[in-house]
C-alpha cells in the first residue's frame, strides 16, 4: 500500500524533528508538513509544505485529497502554559482540530492517525509515583482537560467507527534543535541556553520539583515505533503512557556541573509551579513495553552531553 504522510503542527517543537525524521525514512515527497505559519529554513526546503488552519476543515480535507494523504500525525496543539492565558483558544485549537481528522478517518479518506496525548492528563488526586496506565485522571489545567477529552474521543471513534488512531502521553520533552514552547516542562531546554550563555540559570520551579522526562530522539522513535506497528498489537485506543527518566531541577543543574563546573542554579516560582505539582513524578509504561516493543535509550547525563556538545556547536 502507497504511504503518504501529512504533518499537522510541523513546525512546532516535536514536528520539526518528526518531519525530518519521517522524510528521512520514507522521501521527502511523501511527507507534506503544514503549519499556519512558516517553519524553518530547513523544513521548508526539504519536501513539500502547505500553509494550514488546523481548525479549518474543508482545508484540512483539501490537503488530504490534493496530496493523496493515507496518514495524518496531528501535532498542532496550545501547550500547558500558554493554554492557561487562553483557555477558549487552546479549548477550539486542541479540539477542533483533532475532530477534524477523526472525522475524515471515520469516512475513510484517511487509513490512520497520529494524536499526542500527555502526562497533563493526570491531576492533583492521580498517584504520583509510577504513575499507571489506568487510574484517576482529574487534570486541573486547560491543555490536560483538553488531552483527556481527546483521549476518550480517540477512544470512541476507534470503537465506534474502527478509526485507527494512536496515541501516547509525552512526559516533557528536550532538545536542542527547537526553541522552548511554552510548556511547563521546558525549562529543562532553556536551562541548558543559559548556563551556556550566562554559565547561570533561574528556575519557575523549584528544586525538588521532579517531573517525567524524555530527549526528544526517544520521543520521535516512540511515535514512529507506534505507528508502524501491526494493528491488533495497539490494544489501547485512547493513549498509551510513555516513559523516559524522571528528574527534579537540582539533579539536572548537577549534570550540567559536570561539564559546566561554575553553573549556578536559583529558584523564582511562578504560576508554572502549581501545573507542575498537578503532575506525575514518574510514569509506569509496561503496556506501550508490552505491546509494541517501547524502550527508552538515554539518561539525564547522556541526554546533558549531547545537548551542551550542540548548543556549544549552535
Amino acid at each position: 500500500m502507497k504511504k503518504r504522510i501529512l504533518i499537522v503542527g510541523a513546525s512546532g517543537q516535536i514536528g520539526t524533528e518528526l518531519t525530518a525524521f519521517l522524510r528521512n525514512k520514507f522521501g521527502k515527497n511523501k511527507v507534506v508538513a503544514s503549519d499556519i505559519k512558516e517553519g524553518n529554513e530547513d523544513l521548508m526546503k526539504a519536501g513539500p509544505f502547505e500553509i494550514l488552519d488546523a481548525t479549518d476543515c474543508d482545508a484540512v480535507e483539501d490537503i488530504v485529497i490534493r496530496y493523496e494523504i493515507t496518514e495524518v500525525y496531528l501535532m498542532a496543539a496550545m501547550l500547558s502554559a500558554t493554554a492557561e492565558k487562553f483557555p477558549m483558544k487552546a479549548w477550539d485549537l486542541n479540539m477542533n482540530s483533532l475532530f477534524n481528522v477523526l472525522n475524515l478517518a471515520r469516512d475513510k479518506k484517511i487509513d490512520k492517525i497520529f494524536w499526542p496525548s500527555s502526562i497533563a492528563v493526570f491531576g492533583p488526586t492521580t498517584v504520583k509515583t509510577d504513575t499507571p496506565q489506568r487510574t484517576i485522571m482529574e487534570p486541573s489545567t486547560v491543555y490536560g482537560i483538553s488531552k483527556q477529552t481527546g483521549e476518550r474521543w480517540c477512544e470512541y471513534y476507534a470503537n465506534k467507527y474502527g478509526v485507527d488512531v494512536r496515541s501516547i502521553r509525552y512526559p516533557g520533552l528536550i532538545s536542542y534543535k527547537t526553541l522552548p514552547g511554552g510548556g511547563t516542562t521546558d525549562y529543562a531546554i532553556d536551562i541548558y541556553h543559559k548556563a551556556l550563555k550566562h554559565n547561570s540559570y533561574t528556575c519557575f520551579l523549584n528544586a525538588q520539583t521532579t517531573l517525567p522526562m524524555m530527549f526528544m530522539d526517544d520521543a520521535i522513535r516512540a511515535t514512529f515505533g507506534i505507528m508502524e506497528t501491526k494493528k491488533e498489537h495497539i490494544k489501547n485506543r485512547s493513549s498509551y503512557n510513555l516513559a523516559g527518566m524522571s528528574f527534579n531541577p537540582e539533579e539536572i543543574a548537577a549534570s550540567i556541573k559536570k561539564h559546566l563546573p561554575d553553573f549556578k542554579i536559583g529558584y523564582k516560582e511562578d504560576f508554572r509551579q502549581e501545573i507542575a505539582d498537578s503532575w506525575p513524578q514518574s510514569i509506569d509504561d509496561g503496556d506501550a513495553r508490552n505491546d509494541w516493543g517501547w524502550k527508552h535509550l538515554i539518561s539525564l547525563d547522556e541526554m546533558t552531553e549531547i545537548m551542551i556538545t550542540n548548543l556549544r556547536k549552535q
